[in-house]
């Protein structure tokens, strides 16, 4: 009786990091293989690639996807889907899919540590000093405020700003959010609700939690960003395309008082001629907020929805 041969393993290319487990767990089931798309390994095998696995750098676009005909789902390790084109996925019969609880509980921790980083000045000594300075240092650094004596403002009350919120009230913070949807009152963990209009003239603090849809995109341009307070302290840890860079840089400069504390940038890594670079009340951050070994590992588990979708099955996180 004639031998059958082995079926042919989908074939999927990974672009970008994948936790090792994750990544042992679909090369026991598929072909993957590690190339970035503008290299000639991934080139040579662009015609089979059945699956895609991306993060945050690689776009998925029309033309990345004219050169992958068999092409059957993209997965982003991940929440945002910011870089790639759904639409046109949809269009050639790709699946999207993606982990948009996955990193949830490692921003927050990241947005209540940069809190406290902005609110309660610390200090730590690694050597004796004299009893004169010890007292002087005391006096020197000490919190103008608690965070019971501030107005905390959500912007975007999705799955991350009502975590924040979650926190912020149980901090002390009075909480405020404004959301383009209503939201139930059980779902508001103790923040009210007010317009764009209230959520910048109460806000002491303001935080930013917005979707990448496009009318997002420079949602906060010069005639918002004049309308906060000028001693606010705005933290952005969403999208860094929401902020328009030159009129904040520019307000920065005329509000000295004012801090902004940005995790996320319009171009990543950010370069030399970045507008907010050298400002003292600008702090930067290399887009660290989901940079947990646990927050990576559950995105990495999307490859369980590309082995579905190869499968013939339903995902369980398909894009929206």
């Amino acid at each position: 009786m004639p031998v059958r041969p082995e079926p042919q393993r989908s074939l999927v290319v990974r672009t970008e990091h994948l936790d090792p487990e994750a990544e042992t767990w679909l090369k026991e089931r598929c072909e993957l293989l590690h190339a970035e798309v503008d290299s000639k390994e991934f080139a040579a095998v662009a015609a089979e690639v059945h699956g895609l696995v991306v993060r945050t750098y690689t776009i998925v676009d029309e033309r990345l996807l004219d050169r992958l005909p068999e092409l059957r789902v993209v997965a982003r390790a991940g929440v945002g889907l910011d870089n790639i084109d759904v639409e046109a996925c949809r269009r050639r019969g790709i699946e999207v899919v993606h982990t948009p609880d996955a990193n949830t509980q490692a921003v927050v921790e990241y947005v209540t540590c940069l809190l406290c980083d902005a609110i309660r000045p610390r200090l730590t000594l690694g050597e004796p000093v004299s009893r004169t300075r010890w007292s002087e240092i005391r006096s020197e650094v000490c919190g103008a405020w608690q965070m019971n004596e501030l107005v905390l403002g959500i912007l975007g009350f999705g799955r991350i700003g009502r975590r924040v919120a979650q926190v912020a009230t149980a901090l002390g913070f009075t909480t405020i959010y404004h959301d383009l949807l209503e939201i139930p009152e059980s779902d508001r963990h103790g923040a009210s609700p007010v317009s764009m209009d209230g959520l910048l003239a109460e806000s002491d603090v303001l935080t930013v939690h917005v979707d990448g849809r496009d009318a997002n995109h420079g949602l906060l341009d010069a005639g918002i960003i004049g309308r906060l307070k000028s001693d606010v302290i705005l933290l952005n840890t969403s999208r860094g395309f929401i902020i328009e860079e030159g009129p904040l840089a520019a307000w920065l400069e005329s509000n000295p008082t004012a801090l902004a504390i940005l995790d996320v940038h319009a171009t990543e890594p950010f370069t030399e001629d970045d507008p907010l670079l050298g400002l003292s009340n600008a702090h930067l951050a290399p887009h660290l907020a989901s940079r947990t070994t646990t927050a990576l590992s559950n995105m990495s588990w999307v490859v369980k929805d590309v082995w579905r979708l190869l499968q013939g099955d339903s995902p369980r996180h398909p894009a929206p």
